[in-house]
């Protein structure tokens, strides 16, 4: 809901830009909509009829907000949408203002809350969505890290299985090694070296698997406000990196006992079996 034409709109919120069709026009049933909308959910797409609140709504434009939380809302005049509600016009939820810089916030707040005609709370926007979705952040967290943990358990196992197998297949190898000279710090060394090699390569090979998923669009609801949440995936350099490291942290788990056991392999028994 957004009071105003295009130009009052776009001047507070600068980094909103229409890419397809046009802006509302004040007084008219017609909506804009965030991109992640129309991936999202059916029947907005650009010159769609939509019929709710007792009116039909007509989608004259779609708008990107560079992945902010107002890619996934649906804008129209708050006055019509007031009429077709049958609320009482100019009262309003909310109120978003731009000022000319951060360090007039704290004025500007102290004005409101000092009128008595006011009830109001005033947060910077970022403090305030950030309050509305710390719920669905800390679920997705959550989640997320015990995903993460019982794959790292699983890929730990993986490399004990692969690397203790090396090393029962190349017992020779290793106590051929062993008498030539080489010392058990060589030997830990060599098989480390290999299960951080086998990791690096898992981790490559995880790293392309989720490239597709780069700004795959999704939604989860966000149960402060009941409201349906569209959010599209970003797989950033330093997310790649984490993995990798990630990988290779398994790997080294997983790597090291088989890599001791090699060592101590007695290399007059492991002889005999030549």
């Amino acid at each position: 809901m957004v009071a105003g034409g295009a130009k009052a709109v776009l001047e507070v919120r600068k980094g909103v830009r229409v890419i397809s069709g046009r802006f509302f026009q004040p007084g008219l049933n017609e909506l804009v909509v965030g991109r992640h909308v129309v991936h999202t959910y059916t029947g907005f797409a650009l010159g769609s009829t939509v019929q709710f609140g007792g009116g039909r709504w007509t989608v004259v434009g779609v708008f990107d907000a560079g992945g902010s939380a107002f890619d996934s809302e649906l804008w129209c005049d708050a006055n019509v949408l007031n009429q077709v509600y049958r609320r009482p016009q100019n009262i309003f939820q909310s109120v978003t203002v731009r000022l000319l810089s951060p360090q007039a916030l704290p004025r500007f707040k102290d004005a409101l809350t000092a009128d008595p005609r006011l009830t109001v709370q005033v947060d910077r926007e970022v403090d305030y969505y950030e309050k509305q979705s710390r719920v669905l952040t800390r679920l997705i967290t959550v989640l997320g890290t015990l995903v993460a943990l019982v794959m790292g358990i699983g890929a730990v196992f993986g490399a004990l299985n692969t690397m203790y197998g090396a090393v029962a297949e190349r017992s020779r190898e290793i106590a051929t090694m062993r008498a030539v000279g080489f010392g058990s710090g060589s030997v830990v060394v060599s098989f480390v070296v290999e299960a951080l090699c086998i990791a690096l390569v898992g981790g490559v090979l995880g790293c392309v698997a989720v490239l597709p998923l780069n700004g795959l669009t999704t939604g989860a609801m966000n149960w402060q406000t009941f409201s349906h949440l569209a959010f599209a995936f970003s797989v950033t350099p330093p997310l790649l990196l984490s993995g990798l490291l990630f990988a290779l942290l398994m790997g080294l788990i997983g790597g090291v006992p088989p890599a001791i056991r090699a060592a101590r392999q007695p290399i007059a028994v492991a002889l005999r079996e030549l």
